[in-house]
Formats: structure tokens, sequence, C-alpha cells
């Protein structure tokens, strides 16, 4: 039995005051529209289709392949919108509709929801939620039986209705047969002058069709996000379940409340991360890993037993028992191998490091290609810009730069060889030579009295 998503995603948001379509916001960097895809793929959905109208091509983009599209040029309510996928629709046994404003559904969910919906053999199975202030969601009305017997939005509720805490998710599953006749039948009879989707469930009960609910026992799961602060409570709770994963996986995460970690994230066990860390997608750490306060790892791989101390790595790679930081900036396309120190306001960009190799502070390496046990003293700068062009450096195994040197590139620094302090290099070194390039030190007797007269 096929299953297909429509997800609604055509609102303009206006509480979210911005230029951007609202489900591109992101909650712990992922596109809430694209979490709500995410999550009802594992559920086990086949096909997807995103109802788009305001920043209709924000939202694409956000997308890309993992869905095809209708547009919804008007906005006139749930049911108007879904009758823009009727097509979609059409080609599936059964279709999932959720909104593309509710970042915390979890697959686990929608799959109990979809198997609750053929198991009880419903034509419409609402998701829905009890909680202590309903105020601003739809009603469940339940009958005598004890069924669903429609659903009332806030401006069109009684107030006896209002009192209802089962509120309406907004997250549904159809016979998609049985919606599309019902969609049909739609009206905009209402306060707003809307075409709701939730009057499809009173026109089913009318023609004796099964309509049952299915309850989340997590609330914040149906939780959707109207206004930044909304947004804002979307991101605590993803960020503590993301937390509490790797937490129970084995990682020692000193401060829960402080600690940011995006989706698709490894991390080995017995890492420790200190507060006010951020390690965002695409990041894999290792094991016995300390990563201390307020670094921040971005899309970047950090070997076994490495310790990395208020530092930012961006798209790079640091290799196994490494020691970086603290105030390092390792910028995109950099290679550290094993053994490797990259210390206190060091700053590598597009640089591979060699295993054993030392740059200890207040150094920059930017396009070099480095050996295996290289030392960097103090100030070492590769000067890889000429105001035009960017170019390379070339540094062997086991050279030795001393402090306050500039190699300005292109240059070679061949195996084994030697650069005497405050040198400034711009000419091959040979292996195992030294390079001195300083004008020699002059000494002016008492020149500061002969300036005075």
């Amino acid at each position: 039995m096929s299953f297909s998503l429509v997800v609604l995603a055509a609102g303009e948001g206006k509480r979210m005051k911005s230029e951007k379509s609202k489900v591109v916001f992101k909650v712990s960097g992922k596109e809430m529209v694209n979490r709500v895809i995410d999550e009802a793929k594992k559920a086990g959905v086949d096909d997807v289709c995103v109802v788009v109208g305001h920043k209709a091509e924000m939202v694409m983009e956000a997308v890309g392949s993992a869905a095809q599209f209708v547009t919804q040029a008007e906005q006139k309510g749930t049911g108007h919108a879904v009758m823009q996928a009727k097509d979609f629709i059409a080609k599936s046994d059964n279709v999932m509709i959720l909104a593309g404003d509710t970042p915390l559904i979890t697959a686990q969910t929608l799959k109990s929801a979809i198997d609750a919906h053929v198991k009880d053999e419903n034509t419409c199975t609402v998701l829905t939620a009890v909680i202590d202030n309903p105020f601003g969601y739809g009603r469940i009305i339940r009958d005598d039986k004890g069924d669903v017997a429609k659903i009332v939005e806030q401006k069109d509720a009684s107030e006896e209705e209002k009192a209802v805490c089962e509120i309406n998710s907004g997250m549904y599953c159809f016979n998609s047969a049985e919606l599309l006749k019902a969609l049909d039948m739609l009206t905009d009879d209402n306060a707003q002058g809307e075409y709701y989707l939730t009057d499809t469930l009173a026109i089913m009960k009318a023609a004796n069709l099964k309509v049952g609910a299915f309850v989340v026992d997590d609330a914040t799961e149906i939780s959707g996000v109207n206004d930044r602060l909304q947004l804002a409570e979307a991101e605590k709770v993803m960020k503590k379940r993301i937390n509490t994963f790797h937490a129970l996986s084995g990682v020692t995460i000193i401060d829960i409340d402080n600690t940011y970690i995006e989706d698709d994230v490894i991390i080995g066990q017995d890492t420790v991360i200190y507060p006010g860390t951020t390690i965002e997608k695409g990041s894999k750490i290792g094991k016995g890993v300390v990563i201390g306060q307020n670094c921040r790892i971005v899309n970047s791989t950090v070997g076994d037993g490495t310790d990395i101390y208020y530092s930012t790595m961006v798209d790079s790679t640091v290799g196994e028992n490494c020691h970086v930081g603290p105030y390092a900036y390792l910028r995109p396309h950099s290679i550290v191998g094993n053994n490797c120190k990259v210390g206190d306001f060091v700053e590598l960009k597009n640089a591979t490091i060699g295993d054993g190799t030392k740059a200890s502070h207040l150094t920059y390496i930017g396009d070099a290609a480095v050996g295996s046990n290289v030392n960097f003293g103090c100030g070492t700068v590769i000067v890889n810009y000429d105001g035009k062009s960017k170019f390379k450096t070339t540094i062997g195994d086991n050279a030795f730069i001393g402090c306050n040197s500039n190699l300005v590139s292109p240059v070679t620094v061949n195996d084994n060889a030697y650069i005497a302090a405050g040198s400034t290099i711009t000419d091959e070194v040979p292996e195992g030579a030294l390079a001195i390039a300083r004008s020699r030190q002059v000494v002016k007797p008492d020149w500061k009295d002969k300036r005075s007269k």
C-alpha cells in the first residue's frame, strides 16, 4: 500500500518579520521544511510534493531534488493548498499531509500514525495532542463513541468547544481517493472565507466513512513555528534531543544546555565536550577527543585522542593525538597529520601539514604543502598573496623555520633545511642548508644625541 507526502509550505509567515520564507529557517542546522521531509521519508513515505507560494523559489532551492512542487498562487486556506496537489495525490493509495513549519515531528511518530491508519482501516487519521493551553489551535470534537466527529478552528469554535484541550496537529493520513472527493465538496463558508482542510473530516463522517485519531505522546512534536520566539523554543527542544542521543552513546557533555550539535554529526565514545562548543553538520569527531570551551567545528574531521581548545575549524581535517589551540583558526581545506601541534593564534588555510609538525604560536600557513616533523618558530608567515594571485610554498620533512621568518611564495624549502630567525626567504633552500636572509646588525653610538642636535 503506497504512501505519498504533501508538505504545505506556501504561507507568508508574517510574524517571522523576515525577507525569507518561514519554512527555510533552520533548526539545528537544517531547514524546517527539510526536517519534515526527512522524517517522513524515514517513516516510509514514497514520493513527496511541496506546495509553494510565498518566496517559492527560495523554498524550492532549499528542498532541491528531494520533492516535486506545485504552486498555490493565492493563500486561501489549507484545503485550497492541498487542492493544488490533486494530480500528485491521485498517484498513491494514501497520502500524508504535513506542515512545513513543524520541525520537531519524528519519524517514529509518523510511522506509528501510518501503521494505525492502515491497521484501523481509516479513511482519515488525524494526529492530535492534549495540551494545557489549546488557544489558537483547532479543537478535536469527538462523538458519543469517542470517534472524531469534526475539527473546529479557534475562530469558529463555541465557548464549549474552546474548552476542549485535544488539538489538531495539522497532520493527517488520508485515503487518497476519498480525500479527492472531499476536496471537491469544500466551501469557504467560514469566518476566514477560506477552504479548510479540516472540513474534509466532517464530509467524510457524513458519508459514514471512518475518521480516526492518533494521539501523539509528546506534544512538542506537533509544535508549529510562527515567530522567532517559537523558533528559539524549537531549537532548544532539538538541541536537547541531539545532545541526549550523544550523551547516551558514550560522549561526555559537560553542560547539555550550552552545547550545540547539529544533525548528522558523528562523535566517538569517551570524547569530552565543554560548554559553549558548536559542532555543525558534516563533522566527524573521533574517540577520546577533548573539545574545550567555545570551539566551533564546521564540516570537519577530528582524529582520536586530539585536544582542541578555544578554536575554530571549517572544512578541515586534523589527525590523531594532535593539540590544537587555544585560539587556532583552521580555514577551509586544511589537513593536519597525526601528532601535530597547531598552537595559539596559528592560522591555516588550504594547507597540508605532515605528521609530527609543530606550529606552536603566532604563525600563518597558507597555500602550503608542509612535510613531517617541521618546526615553525613563533611569528612565521607564509607570504602567499601578491595582491592579485595566490602562490604555493613547499616545505620538506624535518625543516626548521626560525622565528619571525617570511617565506615569500612561490618558494621551496627542501628536507632538513634550516631558516635563520628573522629571514625573508625568496629563493629555494637546498636540502640540509641554512638560509640567512637579513641585514647584519649595525650599531651607531650616540645616535640619539646627534639626532636631537
